[in-house]
């Protein structure tokens, strides 16, 4: 039931058609719902329709965007809270994150809707993304999420090891498609488990376990690792990696 309360939340911000907007905030909101934002609040059907009309006429209308959902809905009797994105039609990094918390009513529908528009929610939301393209492996997509300078940093000695090449100063976007197109260029199968995400406002650390198969030799590897990345605007400007270095190197020398 929750799941099709999302979806349904979801489609109404994205629903071209006015007339099946206006029926679908009657069946989501109550006669007495009320959103409030961090600006503004939005009482009763008529004030809803004009908040969820206004939004689609201003983003979703031009082609330009649409509003999707995470999936990291949490239900507590009465109240679910849920993250939503504004992502890009074409695809790519959110370009607005809020938190919703939601308090229902005994027939299931919206009395109370609040929207938190919060520095954090995006940071989480660009990591995200830049975990999945990381996992897709595209060297110009995964640098597209960066900023045009990068504070850089991995866990090497300045003069890096002969073994692994790829591992050296960086500072630009190019840097960053350079660096993912050696570790393609030197590994063959790729993995890790799955990550566990913290946030605290601009910055976010991601803890993991990354699994890769030299591809010289088919010798397969794990290495515990942690990234502190930061976001602003968006982009991620820092890129620190600390990671289990000497099992790196063992598997590249042997």
């Amino acid at each position: 039931m929750t799941s099709n309360l999302i979806s349904r939340y979801v489609a109404v911000w994205n629903e071209p058609d006015p007339t099946a907007r206006r029926r679908a905030v009657a069946e989501l909101w109550a006669e007495d719902g009320v959103q409030y934002t961090e600006t503004a609040e939005h009482h009763g059907h008529d004030a809803l329709q004009a908040r969820v009309a206004g939004a689609y006429d201003q983003f979703v209308a031009p082609g330009e965007f649409a509003f999707t959902a995470a999936d990291d809905v949490v239900t507590h009797h009465d109240a679910v809270t849920f993250t939503t994105h504004m992502v890009p039609a074409t695809g790519g990094a959110p370009v607005w994150s809020g938190t919703l918390f939601l308090l229902l009513g005994a027939d299931g529908r919206i009395r109370r809707d609040y929207q938190f528009t919060g520095t954090e929610a995006g940071t989480r939301a660009v990591v995200t993304e830049f975990l999945g393209r990381l996992a897709g492996g595209d060297p110009d997509r995964i640098a597209g999420l960066f900023a045009d300078v990068v504070d850089w940093q991995l866990d090497w000695p300045e003069a890096g090891h002969p073994a692994v090449p790829w591992i050296r100063e960086r500072s630009t976007r190019a840097d960053v498609a350079d660096h993912f197109r050696a570790l393609n260029a030197f590994h063959g199968e790729r993995g890790a488990t799955t990550p566990r995400i913290l946030v605290d406002g601009r910055d976010a650390v991601v803890l993991g376990e990354i699994r890769q198969t030299v591809k010289a030799t088919g010798r397969p590897y794990a290495a515990r690792c942690a990234l502190h990345l930061t976001v602003e605007g968006g982009l991620i400007t820092r890129y620190h990696v600390y990671e289990d270095s000497l099992t790196v190197a063992q598997a590249f020398t042997g």
